[in-house]
């Protein structure tokens, strides 16, 4: 989570200035915990993957976890998704609030969106512990020389990109 881990939360800022003007925010999967980390889900009920639903109440104690395991939540100006194929729900949802019923109804046809999958499982119980951790990474804490505040994502991933074998990505 460098995104959330960057001391001059130059993301979070940027999200922070649109939400000001957005008719809606939206994320889906792990995007909650941007959403979270920059305040704008604070006092907001919201949903995420199942696997990071134990950071809301440790990371981000004012975001208000929806019951259950639902696909989106909508409340008030905001739209989260859990896991990325709810997305597909959520985006209708989106539309359905923007456009219409009728015209979700037509994505959905054209997209032939009509989930059926060939297995049935059950979604796990959330970690007792959330499984990221807001701590920067050491390279990101260098505030002069290569790795000043302006190039703290650079540093970053050339730290990480050093670790793997070369040609592989």
């Amino acid at each position: 989570m460098k995104i959330i881990n960057d001391p001059q939360r130059t993301y979070l800022n940027f999200l922070k200035k649109q939400a000001a003007g957005a008719k809606l925010m939206c994320s889906v999967c792990d995007g909650a915990m941007l959403l979270a980390a920059a305040g704008l889900l604070d006092n907001y009920r919201a949903t995420t993957h199942w696997a990071f639903l134990s950071c809301f109440p440790t990371l981000f104690p004012k975001v208000k976890v929806a019951e259950g395991h639902p696909r989106f939540v909508h409340d008030r100006d905001r739209l989260t998704g859990a896991g990325i194929s709810s997305g597909l729900d959520e985006a209708l949802m989106l539309i359905t609030l923007l456009g219409g019923i009728e015209l979700a109804r037509q994505v959905q046809q054209n997209a032939q969106y009509y989930p059926d999958p060939p297995v049935q499982s059950e979604i796990p119980q959330s970690p007792a512990q959330c499984p990221i951790a807001l701590a920067p990474h050491p390279r990101m804490r260098r505030t002069s020389g290569r790795c000043g505040p302006r190039r703290l994502w650079r540093c970053s991933e050339r730290a990480t990109n050093s670790r793997t074998p070369s040609g592989s990505r």
